[in-house]
């Protein structure tokens, strides 16, 4: 069986779309209720799809994760997981979004981590919304859902890199690590210190990166990404997660090991968060904690 797909092609998209008498933006709304089909809510039972088009001509799938047993700010809006996507493909702009239902507060927030996020073009798929032009149709600017947004801007400089950006935090480690388990691969470590040099954490100045390990042998990486209002920041571990899900995982439980990469004396943590989501999504799993400066 094919594996879900959470990227399309540029030539596929455009492809599909001039099949059907579409342009790519076009197509956005009808591929919404695919993405929906792809979340992972055993809580709730409500599936959010988000469809994006990037400025790389590619289509992006967001959708929405819920994770039994934990509290539930645990949970990845459909929204975060697409913005992840985008990170996680290098995708440099965000241009074009479809999604299933109007975007709560705090996704309307986590957007404002892109350049220029107002002007993103944004519709609301569902009939019973009403909310603006967005659920007429049409696409109107993010703007719209969100008049008087508190950003990047109010806090950073204008040369500071945002969540789609290209930045390298220039980590290392305290020390080299030893060799406690071969579970523990350079590989694997050495995909975490990545992730975390390419963290998004300009207001707390605390990057931190994740590298997971499946029974497999595959490696899914994610890193942290901050929010100019906090909660909204998304763990390096949820992004891990959505890289974990974008390129194939299956069930949770076949995550076998992960290694943590954070500063050592960094004001924000992220271990005891991590070890709480790992442990509970696949409870055999093995977690090793390196610091970085």
């Amino acid at each position: 069986m094919a594996r879900p797909r959470f990227v399309i092609e540029a030539s596929e998209a455009e492809s599909t779309a001039k099949q059907a008498g579409l342009t790519v933006v076009q197509l956005l709304p009808s591929l919404v209720k695919s993405a929906q089909s792809l979340a992972r809510v055993p809580i709730s039972k409500f599936h959010v799809g988000a469809v994006g088009y990037g400025s790389s001509g590619r289509i992006f799938f967001g959708v929405n994760l819920e994770f039994p047993g934990l509290p539930l700010h645990f949970s990845v809006h459909a929204e975060q997981f697409l913005i992840t996507n985008l990170s996680l493909q290098s995708e440099p702009r965000l241009d074009y979004v479809a999604v299933s239902a109007a975007p709560c507060g705090h996704c309307r927030q986590f957007f404002q981590e892109i350049r220029r996020a107002q002007d993103i073009n944004i519709l609301i798929t569902s009939s019973e919304n009403s909310e603006n032009d967005t659920s007429c149709g049409q696409f109107g600017p993010l703007r719209h859902l969100l008049p008087h947004r508190f950003g990047p801007e109010d806090l950073l400089g204008e040369d500071v890199p945002l969540v789609l950006e290209k930045h390298n935090n220039a980590l290392s480690f305290t020390e080299k690590p030893s060799k406690q388990s071969p579970i523990f691969s350079d590989d694997l470590i050495s995909h975490a210190l990545e992730a975390a040099n390419r963290s998004h954490a300009p207001y707390s100045q605390c990057p931190s990166g994740v590298a997971l390990l499946d029974s497999e042998g595959k490696i899914y990486r994610g890193w942290y990404m901050e929010s100019a209002a906090y909660n909204p920041s998304m763990g390096p571990v949820r992004a891990a997660l959505v890289d974990y899900i974008v390129s194939g995982g299956g069930g949770y439980e076949e995550i076998v090991a992960a290694v943590l990469v954070e500063k050592e004396d960094a004001l924000v943590k992220q271990e005891q968060a991590a070890r709480l989501l790992l442990q509970t999504i696949s409870p055999k799993i093995e977690i090793r904690v390196l610091h970085c400066k």
